[in-house]
């Protein structure tokens, strides 16, 4: 089997699931945008998807994403799932078309900034770290706190070339997942009486997007499951 075929194989593996859990949720597949998530994997895999339909592709690593973006010329939607460093931000805000993962008003700054200096509108997504509420220890890079979701929406809100699309969120590992992804679902609804734009909610991985799609995800991070087992870190 070619890599083509494997890469074939997987994603309609995936579209099945997805198409699925839409029809137990009530909801239509065109709810739902699919992010293949190639991080660790070479460009010619990227190139392989967009010939396979795929139109959105999630990195987690700078420079590694950048160098990807620039290597594929197919027009994909650049989703930068990963933590940004601030002295990094403005780089990365020269090809993400969408960045999951702010979490603190520096951030929003510094990509505020690399976004005007490239000249380009930039989708930031809230990052929330849901894992003391339901008793997981906070490791300090998993997000913000829901309590300043508030205030980190304004910020984005006020920087220019900045567009709040709505909220992230990573499942903890060892919990149930879906009352996660639905307490993600009601602190969207909550954000969205202010910011009435921000519909994006970020959520679902190989493992557990069925539970995503039920609890009204709009976006899947799916890697593995289309991509297979990933390789060493370099």
């Amino acid at each position: 089997m070619t890599r083509r075929e494997e890469l074939a194989a997987n994603l309609a593996a995936v579209e099945e699931r997805v198409a699925d859990a839409c029809a137990a949720a009530g909801r239509a597949r065109s709810d739902l945008t699919l992010i293949a998530v190639t991080k660790t994997y070479p460009h010619t895999d990227v190139a392989l998807l967009a010939e396979l339909g795929v139109g959105d592709v999630g990195e987690n690593r700078h420079p590694e994403a950048g160098e990807k973006a620039t290597a594929v010329e197919a027009p994909l939607r650049w989703h930068f799932l990963g933590g940004v460093q601030t002295n990094k931000a403005g780089a990365v805000a020269r090809y993400a078309d969408v960045v999951h993962s702010v979490d603190r008003a520096k951030l929003v700054a510094s990509l505020g900034r690399g976004a005007e200096a490239a000249g380009r509108d930039l989708e930031v997504l809230l990052q929330v770290d849901l894992g003391p509420a339901f008793g997981q220890p906070s490791d300090g890079r998993s997000g913000a706190a829901p309590d300043d979701l508030a205030d980190l929406a304004d910020a984005v809100g006020s920087t220019a070339r900045l567009h709040l699309g709505g909220v992230m969120t990573v499942a903890p590992l060892g919990i149930d997942p879906a009352p996660v992804f639905e307490r993600l679902r009601r602190l969207s609804e909550a954000l969205q009486a202010d910011h009435p734009g921000a519909t994006t909610i970020s959520a679902g991985m190989s493992d557990d997007l069925e539970q995503a799609v039920a609890a009204g995800a709009t976006h899947l991070r799916v890697g593995r499951a289309i991509l297979g087992e990933r390789p060493p870190l370099r």
